[in-house]
Order: C-alpha cells, then sequence, then structure tokens
C-alpha cells in the first residue's frame, strides 16, 4: 500500500476540502475546521488526558519533550484508541495533504495543556530554518479541547509567513511580543485547526484560572524523522489493531 492508497482508504477524496479552503490554506496557512470533534468525545478526551497526567507525573510528556508550565503528554497513539480520530480524519488529513504534497506521515500526537498564567511562547517554525515557498517539511493540527479565548492562551499564527523565506528569529527583535498581523485561532472546542508549521506561531499567556487543553497531530514528509519514533514506541496491542492504511500513516510495519 502507498500513502495515497491509504489516504483513499480513509476517506480523504479531491473535494474533501472545498476550493476555498484549499485556497486559504495555500495562502495563509492555516485553516479552521469547525465541528470535528463531538461534546461527548471531547470531554472523553479530556477525562484520558486528566487520568494519564496524574498517572505519568513527572514522567508526563518526556518521550518528546517537557515544558515547564504547561502539562505535556506524548506518544498518545499507543496510549488510547481514543486518539485515532487524530491522525485518520479525512478532512484533517486532506489539510496536511495539501501542504505536504500527498507526502505524509505522523511525526508525533502530543498532549499541551497552558497551566494558569503560563503558556506563552515566542513565535516559531516547527523546522530548524527557513525554506522556500512550496518546499514544506512539516504541517501541524490542533485539536481544541477547550474553546480557544483571547484570554486563555489560544495559538497566534502570522498568516502567509510560511512563505516569507526568513524565520522569526532572523527577524524580530523579540519573537515573544505581540506581532502586528498576527491572528488568534479563536474557536470552540472540538474544532480542528491544520496549519503549515512552517508559518509563524505560537501559544499566548493564558490569564485565566483554568488550564487550556489542545491535542497536536504533528505531520512530516515520509523522509524526514519523525519527532516519535512510531516504530519503536508503538506496543504489541496497539500494533495488532492497526489496519494497513493507519500503519502507513503510522509508518510503521505490520505485528510479527
Amino acid at each position: 500500500m502507498t500513502i495515497g492508497e491509504a489516504l483513499v482508504e480513509l476517506g480523504v477524496e479531491p473535494g474533501t476540502l472545498s476550493v476555498e479552503e484549499r485556497a486559504r490554506l495555500d495562502r495563509d496557512g492555516f485553516l479552521v475546521l469547525p465541528g470535528i470533534l463531538d461534546s461527548a468525545t471531547v470531554e472523553a478526551m479530556n477525562a484520558v488526558l486528566d487520568a494519564l497526567v496524574v498517572a505519568e507525573g513527572d514522567d508526563a510528556g518526556k518521550e518528546v519533550h517537557q515544558e515547564a508550565g504547561t502539562n505535556r503528554l506524548s506518544n498518545l497513539v499507543d496510549k488510547s484508541e481514543i486518539f485515532d480520530v487524530c491522525y485518520t480524519h479525512p478532512r484533517v488529513l486532506a489539510g496536511i495533504s495539501r501542504v505536504l504534497a500527498g507526502d505524509l506521515k505522523l511525526s508525533s500526537l502530543n498532549y499541551r495543556a497552558a497551566l494558569p498564567g503560563q503558556g506563552l511562547q515566542g513565535l516559531h517554525c516547527d523546522w530548524s530554518g527557513a525554506v522556500s515557498p512550496g518546499d514544506y517539511h512539516v504541517c501541524n493540527s490542533i485539536w481544541l479541547l477547550d474553546d480557544f479565548t483571547e484570554d486563555n492562551g489560544a495559538t497566534r499564527v502570522v498568516p502567509g509567513t510560511q512563505d516569507c523565506g526568513r524565520t522569526p528569529q532572523e527577524s524580530l527583535a523579540d519573537p515573544s511580543a505581540p506581532h502586528p498581523d498576527e491572528v488568534l485561532l479563536l474557536a470552540p472546542a472540538g474544532t480542528v485547526v491544520v496549519f503549515n508549521s512552517h508559518a509563524w506561531h505560537g501559544g499566548t499567556l493564558n490569564r485565566t484560572d483554568r488550564p487550556r487543553r489542545a491535542l497536536h497531530s504533528y505531520f512530516c514528509r515520509r523522509s524526514d524523522v519523525q519527532q516519535l519514533d512510531q516504530q519503536a514506541h508503538l506496543g504489541a496491542a496497539t500494533r495488532n489493531r492497526l489496519d494497513a492504511a493507519r500503519r502507513m500513516v503510522l509508518d510503521v510495519s505490520p505485528p510479527d
């Protein structure tokens, strides 16, 4: 099976995204997809994630990254099948495929909750340097598990910067400062935002008294190194329940 065949099997078709949606993603570097998760699924995911944060304690997130001021979890493909939708939903995959020209695999599936009074990130790209327009290596999707508001640490993106040929560190005196062209991704829980990870983006400060929760389903080209080696981290039970299309997206071999 090829990745193209896997995408078709998972429901990705030429019309899965509208012409307008594809143009918006190309132009702005991000696309808001409302209503991907219903409220019951959001609640169930949050319950699983809350339990994992408690169970993993100080080790939470260490497979990929730990960040002060946040609750982090990693390797979520292996921790509950409730998260399978995050790398198989056809509208999300269609957006990822649009950015990466059909050449994709899951790089990592992580959780990030910005804690009260925390969460501010400098504007950054999820790649080591600037790229030429169209030469994209990474694309992310944010799965909103709380409403993203102006106060609770919503992600900000500077539209069009995926094609500017520069990184924020090369261009800005203070990447943590507000940018005059930044857009806050404000949307209700259950929304997914696909964004070209070469666009300048970052979390903002959570000024509320509650964590702001989200999943990051992050993809790269098939020739690039995954942020988390799925083959090395998936247990036998997970490998055994995956069909060929899911294994192709994850870039893992069939079970023995």
